[in-house]
């Protein structure tokens, strides 16, 4: 899992180095984030050594060189953390994270980022005990925070009560319940098409379309993160393949059918994101095709619809398609449903900003088979997928089905 570790600035601060060792230690990858104030106790350079990664310390370039990638890499660093810990959690950081105040790196990060949140707080008992920070506490619990109660005994101010970090045993039996929670798709076999299809017209020459297969890839790592078990069967794309995922590579609608047909079995839940091409060359051209004056007809023929061809004899599977429409997007999600015999149509108006093929974000309704319909807003794709899973869970909790066995090999 990879650990995003926000430090902010109080005594207990020494504590995160060890910290740091103990998490790799339970194979997590961790990257440090630290405010300024955790700077005047330790310095990046200790963290760095120890996590063998960059520390994030400031929001900006600090040698006064801004540039894109420098400005919005909270927002790189927020897709990519599976869990933000923030251990020691001053007085301070906690009313920035309840005021949803941004004013510094580890700050943005929190509001950017979609990922479970721990917290252990530190610091001296009055402040601790004071009604705001007990405020801000209820405030962060109450969106789902998970919050590591502070120990009781002699603080580094003198004083007497509760206030210290806890200790590390409680700090890691927190993350690993968070660990546990979110691999609820543990004893699923997901299966993902993504990308594009491509149909020859001659041995240089085919029909596609834009779709850059960032969605299926997004939701086929999400899953596997999850505990999933996940094929992906995938179209050409340069992506790189998602951490613990089965890939499959096809070219062509009725070699993606094929592998769909192969895999479909054993998966439990079914998520048909590929832009599968609806037309193919009848007569593909066995050489290239030379350029002349006089006008060109090809004639096309239906790609088989894979979606509704695996649906037909879904069984006790949990099946979801997409529909990406350009008018009319609600009445023919609603259509695809009932034609599809799909559980859930995730449907997008390819025209809306930000809901584009090839963009990092995506803008889509979920159109479920018990007659839910969620608008969900603009978001990045990596939470698109989250919310899919959820969905996906949701219609799994509604109507009961049992989970295929993993291979020997799982």
């Amino acid at each position: 899992m990879r650990i995003t570790l926000g430090v902010s600035g109080g005594v207990a601060v020494y504590k995160s180095a060890e910290l740091v060792r103990r998490l790799q230690q339970e194979g997590h990858s961790v990257q440090v984030v630290m405010t300024r104030a955790a700077r005047e106790f330790i310095t990046p350079l200790t963290f760095a050594a120890l996590s063998g990664q960059k520390v994030i310390t400031d929001l900006f370039a600090s040698d006064g060189k801004a540039n894109l990638e420098s400005a919005i890499e909270h927002i790189a660093v927020a897709q990519r953390t599976d869990l933000f810990v923030v251990a020691p959690a001053t007085a301070d950081i906690l009313a920035k994270f309840a005021q949803g105040i941004a004013d510094d790196f580890l700050s943005t990060l929190y509001l950017a980022s979609a990922a479970p949140v721990v917290m252990a707080p530190a610091m001296n008992v009055n402040m601790w005990q004071h009604p705001a920070t007990q405020q801000n506490i209820a405030t962060l619990r109450a969106r789902g925070v998970r919050i590591v109660e502070p120990g009781e005994g002699y603080l580094a101010c003198g004083m007497t009560g509760p206030g210290r970090l806890a200790e590390q045993e409680e700090i890691i039996k927190a993350i690993q319940q968070v660990v546990l929670e979110k691999h609820d798709l543990a004893r699923e076999t997901v299966m993902v098409t993504a990308g594009a299809t491509c149909e020859d017209i001659d041995p240089v020459r085919f029909l596609t379309n834009r779709s850059s297969g960032k969605m299926g890839y997004a939701i086929a790592e999400a899953a596997a993160a999850r505990g999933a078990h996940v094929v992906l069967i995938t179209g050409p794309t340069s992506l790189d393949t998602p951490k613990g995922v089965e890939r499959i590579d096809v070219r062509t609608a009725a070699e993606m059918l094929q592998a769909a047909q192969e895999h479909f079995p054993s998966s439990t839940i079914a998520i048909f994101a590929a832009a599968v091409a609806d037309y193919r060359a009848a007569e593909p051209s066995r050489s290239k095709m030379k350029r002349s004056k006089e006008s060109l007809t090809i004639r096309l023929e239906p790609n088989p619809d894979i979606l509704a061809t695996m649906a037909r004899d879904k069984g006790d599977r949990l099946v979801i398609g997409f529909a990406a429409e350009t008018d009319h997007l609600a009445e023919n999600a609603r259509m695809k449903l009932v034609a599809k015999n799909a559980d859930l149509i995730v449907a997008k108006a390819v025209t809306a900003q930000g809901a584009g093929f090839n963009v990092d974000t995506n803008v889509v309704t979920f159109f479920a088979g018990d007659g839910r319909e969620a608008a969900l807003p603009q978001l990045s794709k990596p939470e698109v997928a989250q919310r899919i899973l959820e969905e996906a869970l949701r219609l799994r909790a509604a109507l009961p089905r049992k989970p295929a066995a993993h291979g020997a090999g799982d």
